[in-house]
């Protein structure tokens, strides 16, 4: 959740202080006040993380564990798997699940550092970094990996190769997962691509009986929440929430017809809280209620 006019605390000392070691930054800041480490590791973490001041760029290394990020609302889950990046946008706070131990680096980049080095193409336009768990970008983590080799290297060509290094990191984070990129990238094309598509259902599939937002929906194609709804109905012809909807009740039809699942335990597994609000949608979509369906089997 983003707190607008409250000053956070640094982002070091706010993982310090959940982390089972402090992140090992070096001492030695970048201009605009942006900061590094060389790859690390931490142990498993479960525990609240407030907002932070700057944004935090992560990647990994070693094997893939889960990680789950529940902020505002919305659930973030993805795998630590070299490859992929995590963001934690400026003033973001949340609930974090991970499993241990991972390999990581970190930038530590000041929110004015990223939107001076993008002026030239983002033309004035805000720009706001998007929640990001777990998500694939080679190249973002490709770039992470080589800041973390230079990291503690401070002679002047090492230093001139982390700062534009870091400059590239910044453009990639502008056109691949910001507002800005949101707005630019779907210009050429209407609607989400079939892969997209493809990729949004498998996570609806994976977590029906799960709360799913919007925002971790638009994060998987790397859109922002508007631009996703209006492209994902341009694509299906249905919003994600009656894609959602239609998905659980194609399940919950296949649970019905195993009579040792009460109705209740049905209605859990695809996603609703109580048997009414179930039966409710269940009739909507169907014609008819859910123990009549079973009877009719």
């Amino acid at each position: 959740m983003t707190l607008q006019g409250t000053t956070f605390g640094r982002a070091p000392d706010a993982l310090a202080s959940i982390l089972d070691r402090a992140p090992p930054v070096v001492e030695d800041a970048l201009r605009g006040g942006a900061t590094l480490t060389a790859p690390w590791g931490h142990g498993a973490l479960h525990d609240y993380l407030p907002g932070m001041a700057g944004h935090v760029i992560i990647t990994y290394y070693g094997e893939p564990q889960d990680i789950v990020w529940r902020s505002d609302g919305d659930r973030h889950a993805g795998q630590t798997r070299g490859g992929t990046i995590t963001i934690i946008p400026e003033g973001h706070d949340g609930r974090w699940d991970i499993a241990g131990p991972i390999g990581v680096s970190h930038v530590f980049l000041p929110h004015d550092r990223l939107t001076a080095c993008v002026e030239e193409f983002a033309g004035g336009h805000r720009v706001e970094l998007l929640a990001r768990v777990g998500f694939e970008d080679p190249v973002a983590a490709r770039v992470m990996e080589m800041l973390g080799r230079d990291a503690n290297v401070l002679d002047p060509s090492s230093r001139l190769f982390v700062e534009q290094a870091t400059d590239l990191l910044c453009t990639q984070l502008v056109r691949g997962h910001s507002t800005f990129g949101a707005i630019t990238a779907p210009a050429a094309r209407r609607g989400l691509a079939e892969w997209q598509v493809r990729k949004v259902t498998d996570y609806m599939r994976a977590h029906l009986d799960e709360p799913i937002g919007l925002d971790m929906l638009a994060g998987l194609v790397g859109l922002s929440r508007f631009h996703f709804c209006t492209a994902f109905r341009q694509a299906t012809g249905r919003t994600p929430h009656e894609w959602l909807v239609t998905l659980r009740i194609e399940h919950a039809r296949r649970l019905l017809a195993h009579p040792e699942l009460a109705v209740t335990e049905v209605a859990l597994a695809v996603g609703y809280e109580t048997p009414s609000s179930f039966a409710a949608a269940f009739r909507k979509a169907t014609g008819t209620t859910p123990s009549a369906f079973r009877r009719a089997i």
